[in-house]
């Protein structure tokens, strides 16, 4: 790794190798070779001057690219993909004069990018099942554990471990759904020429418009897309950069909602993630262990939210047929969103299989909170057992500022139900209160839910990814 120059954090610390592969120079311009290979080829099969011997020429070199000699050839000419046409010509010079035929540049690049888009959304979806299976495992494996609800951030009516990992799966199933469909509806540029008026090619095929629309749908059925944009400019649509980084975005959200419940719950001691044998949470308190994954998950998740921007205001101002100012800006922006949503997705799958629960603790909290919830179930029993509504109200109501005022202003331990037993109004439910404050009764239809929620949504939507689930999350730093 170069240490005199800047490089992306992403790459270096963040994002897989299969991602940034993706992105890589090799896999970008290789796509480039393998469009005007097919290109070469249907317009061979569709009777142009290019022979089969240039074809197999062609195809001999897809992937030594001479990259000094590319890097040259721009240089002089102040664009890249002439830069190289002109180096694949060099390595095939039978071939050199049919490379390009008829095309404008966005018949490459814009399609090349739409081949790697595809490839990176598939690599997300198969990176977010593998997250969504280990939670599911999670969910499974805790759905019956109560533990305190919150709402605005104060203790409410139980819920249990499970069903909270399922909210967070509620979110991630639907951004599965959503990255898959937009994956499978991703439509080829095609081969439409300078403004997708597709006169070039009219013109190389003497007014046979037949033969224009079948060499647009040999190269993109060779590209394994099953349809094309049926009108253009010179580009593709730029709002499908919009939509495509706008599902990555609320991904991210929902990321970021899962990694800032992770956080709190590790402030209460109640679940942690993992946590190495070495690994230091401060260098000045030893003791310390911070939520440091899920603050990062936190912190790329911030970054993939803000990139939708980019795309969208690109797309607002793509002047007539097309602007080249949405060149520099894509070929960071869109990048950089799978590269981040990538590396989030790597850190979640590491910390959904080493969840540390901790059932003492949250018993504890659950020990200090129960008493005010239970004073409801505790006045019905009495009303059963023949007492007065209002006035067991009353003397609940009276007893528990009691216990608060303990609680609040004493820093003492709740005791709410020592209060309640020594007080001879509830001597008809004395023997009941054990049951009445079973933490288990508290959580409703929690764990059934987990169940029905693991079999109706999470199974279906990881069935596709079946035979990709294995494989652990491998972190660099």
């Amino acid at each position: 790794m170069p240490t005199d120059r800047y490089e992306s954090p992403l790459c270096s610390r963040y994002a897989s190798q299969e991602m940034q592969s993706v992105f890589s120079d090799d896999r970008r311009f290789g796509c480039w070779r393998r469009l005007w290979l097919e290109l070469a080829r249907a317009e061979h099969r569709l009777g142009l001057p290019v022979s089969q011997a240039q074809i197999d020429e062609l195809a001999q070199h897809l992937d030594d690219i001479d990259y000094a000699r590319a890097k040259d050839e721009e240089r002089r000419r102040r664009h890249d993909v002439m830069a190289h046409v002109h180096t694949y010509g060099a390595a095939c010079p039978g071939a050199a004069g049919i490379i390009h035929l008829g095309a404008t540049s966005c018949d490459i690049t814009d399609n090349a990018d739409l081949i790697l888009i595809r490839e990176a959304l598939r690599l997300i979806e198969t990176r977010l099942a593998r997250a969504i299976d280990r939670l599911a495992r999670f969910a499974q494996e805790w759905k019956d554990l109560p533990t305190l609800g919150f709402t605005h951030f104060q203790a409410a009516q139980l819920t249990t471990v499970g069903k909270r990992a399922c909210l967070w799966l509620s979110d991630l199933v639907r951004d599965l759904e959503n990255i898959r469909r937009i994956a499978d509806g991703l439509r080829f540029r095609g081969i439409k020429g300078t403004t997708g008026t597709q006169a070039s090619f009219l013109a190389l095929f003497h007014g046979d418009a037949a033969k224009v629309e079948e060499l647009d749908r040999l190269v993109t059925t060779a590209f394994g897309f099953a349809r094309s944009e049926p009108v253009t400019g010179q580009t593709y649509p730029r709002r499908t950069d919009t939509e495509v980084l706008q599902a990555l975005a609320t991904l991210g959200a929902s990321l970021h909602k899962l990694g800032t419940d992770l956080r709190l719950l590790a402030h209460l001691k109640e679940i942690e993630e993992p946590i190495e044998k070495d690994q230091i949470g401060s260098s000045a308190m030893a003791y310390k262990r911070n939520p440091m994954r899920a603050e990062r998950l936190c912190s790329l998740s911030r970054h993939l939210l803000a990139l939708p921007a980019d795309a969208l205001n690109t797309a607002a101002v793509q002047w007539m047929e097309r602007t080249l100012d949405d060149s520099a800006v894509r070929r960071i922006a869109i990048p950089e969103a799978f590269l981040a949503a990538d590396a989030c997705l790597g850190i979640l799958q590491n910390i959904a299989e080493g969840l540390d629960v901790h059932p003492g603790v949250i018993r504890r909290h659950i020990d200090d909170e129960l008493p005010f919830m239970a004073t409801e179930n505790i006045i019905m029993a009495m009303v059963e057992a023949g007492g007065d509504r209002q006035v067991i109200h009353e003397r609940i109501r009276i007893l528990s500022r009691e216990a608060a005022e303990q609680v609040k202003d004493r820093g003492r331990a709740n005791d709410l139900i020592d209060r309640i037993r020594a007080d001879p109004v509830f001597a008809p439910v004395l023997g009941k209160l054990d049951s009445l404050l079973d933490p288990r009764t508290f959580t409703g239809l929690a764990e059934h839910q987990v169940d029905r929620f693991l079999v109706s949504e999470v199974r279906p939507a990881l069935a596709p990814y079946a035979d990709r689930l294995g494989g652990s999350s491998q972190l660099t730093i």
